[in-house]
């Protein structure tokens, strides 16, 4: 049986090829003409011949979403988000991994230059001169979901980390926990350097001290428990960073802040398996309020950084700048909130 045509569809609808091809293409056309357009559709079985789609306007009608990982709950929130803003405007979606080195990530954006793609939406785990030049001279849009410079001059969304940071911290204080620690993951990264500064600044604010910091290895589940496992048994880091220690079954601290909630749960076995209780000997705050915070048990208390909203955002500035490649250049801030729960 042979494949239904787009002229079929207009036979079938009592109208032109053309009006056929507004219809598809989500073009203005009268509702009653994009009714039976529709009908006719259905009827016949028929399905876009997306190559000659492609070849006919110039477009493959695909997206990339490229994250650091994608096994990162909080990156499946943002494809998810991403997917639904860009397959309601007729795109499919690619998602690919950079993984943590920018030599990758420069990579991947003079990759585009090989068609198979109409723009990309990457948050880089580590940006670099060559990242951002890669960005400016790409022969697609690119919106970044992350920090970049404004003198970068390309369309951005990010979370408020610093704010993320002040809300966990208030909130902690405000619970009678004032000996905090953090568990940061690699400081040469976007986010564990806005991550870092955030909580100093943050406990600065409310006149307190850090009592023991870590910078984990990555910010996976591993590498939490691994940090964890620093963190209470009170070594020092290469740059000398205090540590906390376990005094009389006692740690020097009573509450930690993590960087991602995966940190936060690796660190949560970590405390169970050194016999303390989240929270009575210790109050845990993680960030990103991803599936897991609600999942692991007790839940956990963790800053919500808005990935669904930046998802959804970058997405749309991308659309936007591939109808409009002329138009300036946007900085979007998704500001925090914080969904408490039982780990404090």
């Amino acid at each position: 049986m042979s494949r239904p045509t787009i002229a079929a569809v207009a036979r079938a609808a009592g109208v032109s090829v053309a009006s056929v091809s507004r219809v598809l293409n989500g073009l203005p056309a009268t509702e009653e003409m994009a009714e039976r357009v529709r009908r006719a559709v259905d009827e016949l079985g028929y399905v876009p011949d997306s190559r000659a789609r492609s070849l006919k306007v110039g477009r493959t009608f695909q997206l990339t979403l490229a994250v650091a990982d994608v096994g990162n709950p909080v990156y499946v929130t943002m494809m998810r988000a991403v997917e639904e803003v860009v397959s309601a405007a007729g795109y499919r979606l690619v998602v690919t991994t950079t993984g943590p080195d920018v030599v990758d990530e420069v990579a991947l954006v003079r990759g585009m230059a090989r068609g198979y793609a109409d723009g990309l939406v990457i948050s880089p785990l580590r940006v670099d001169d060559d990242l951002i030049k890669s960005i400016q001279e790409c022969d697609v849009p690119v919106v970044v979901a992350g920090n970049v410079p404004a003198k970068a001059g390309v369309d951005t969304v990010r979370a408020n980390s610093p704010k993320g940071m002040v809300l966990a911290v208030e909130h902690l204080v405000a619970r009678g926990r004032k000996r905090i620690a953090f568990v940061n993951g690699p400081a040469d990264t976007v986010p564990g350097e806005a991550r870092a500064k955030g909580f100093a600044d943050a406990l600065r604010a409310q006149g307190l001290q850090p009592i023991a910091s870590v910078e984990a290895a990555d910010f996976t589940f591993a590498a939490g428990r691994a940090a964890g496992e620093r963190l209470l048994s009170g070594e020092r880091d290469a740059a000398g960073g205090r540590k906390g220690s376990v005094v009389g079954g006692r740690p020097a601290f009573d509450a930690v802040i993590a960087a991602n909630d995966l940190l936060a749960v690796g660190l949560m076995h970590e405390l169970a398996a050194a016999g303390l209780d989240v929270p009575k000997d210790v109050a845990l705050v993680g960030m990103d309020d991803s599936e897991l915070a609600e999942q692991c048990f007790p839940p956990l208390t963790s800053v919500n950084l808005g990935s669904a909203e930046r998802g959804r955002r970058a997405a749309e500035l991308l659309l936007a700048r591939i109808e409009d490649g002329e138009r300036s250049p946007r900085r979007i801030i998704v500001q925090p909130s914080l969904s408490v729960r039982r780990s404090t």
